[in-house]
């Protein structure tokens, strides 16, 4: 496959805590993109970064790539099942899913792809808001060879780390797997840090032990960026339902179901972490 210019135009949909920082960092990179999402305001954000805006999914008939950031399954679903939208972009068209989906849901969209015979890729994305808007996120990919190798110009733009991990459906499991790892430790880390503080030591005291230990993680170096997200989750209204400590964790208890696989520690940060996260923000508020 050819892969694609940077003169095609990108129809981005979802510009949320990770979407509009990726279009604005597409934009700052010559891409011309149409931006859109139910938010009003969150598309007067993307014109403002130099996206031309669109006031409803129909602004983005004709567009060569569509790259969706938005909340969850249903409302991937619903998008690419839009009144005849996938049929109104351009011929050969390439269609990302940067959204954390169900591993099943991503090879339907895969299967779905390959009958229309457009480009997709199942490509979830890790590495928070900032690395977002510097194009330097990592991006789990699933898709077969041609694809990968047609939408590498655009993953080279929003990514410093793009892994091939496998077919569609593959990329949603391994971001699933991801933030499985990253909520153990969070949880981890929080209790650690209750217990070093019932003893007298200073969490910020007990956080420095860390770095140069074998407590060592991304959250306890980050510490901190949790409560950074909640509070631009709160700033759009997003639920607390919808937030990943909360979705993205029934999404893997979901998929350990689907595989008929046990995973005991994600059930039970499932029912436990998002009132830990939530709680621990709101003494920072």
């Amino acid at each position: 496959m050819v892969p694609l210019e940077r003169t095609a135009r990108i129809g981005f949909v979802g510009l949320g805590n990770l979407g509009l920082p990726m279009a604005t960092a597409l934009v700052r990179a010559g891409w011309p993109v149409t931006a859109y999402d139910v938010r009003r305001k969150a598309v007067d954000a993307a014109v403002a970064a130099g996206a031309d805006g669109a006031d409803s999914l129909d602004a983005l008939a004709g567009c060569q790539v569509l790259a969706l950031a938005v909340p969850d399954d249903e409302t991937v679903t619903a998008t690419l099942h839009a009144p005849k939208l996938l049929d109104r972009l351009a011929p050969d068209p390439v269609v990302l899913v940067h959204s954390t989906v169900l591993p099943a849901t991503a090879r339907a969209l895969g299967e779905a792809g390959r009958e229309r015979a457009l480009t997709f890729l199942d490509a979830p994305v890790s590495g928070g808001a900032e690395r977002a808007e510097q194009g330097t996120l990592t991006v789990m990919v699933g898709a077969d060879e041609p694809a990968l190798e047609r939408a590498a110009p655009y993953l080279d733009t929003i990514a410093a780390d793009v892994v091939h991990v496998g077919p569609p459906g593959a990329g949603a499991a391994a971001k699933l797997a991801n933030q499985l790892m990253m909520f153990a430790a969070l949880a981890g880390t929080h209790e650690a840090l209750r217990l070093a503080e019932a003893y007298d030591v200073d969490p910020k005291t007990a956080l420095e032990v860390a770095h140069t230990s074998t407590g060592d993680s991304w959250v306890a170096r980050e510490w901190g960026f949790f409560d950074r997200v909640t509070g631009a989750y709160d700033a759009a209204d997003v639920p607390v339902h919808s937030r990943p400590w909360s979705k993205d964790l029934w999404e893997i208890v979901a998929a350990a179901r689907a595989a008929r696989i046990q995973l005991p520690v994600a059930g039970l940060l499932s029912q436990t972490l998002a009132d830990v996260v939530e709680g621990h923000a709101d003494t920072d508020r």
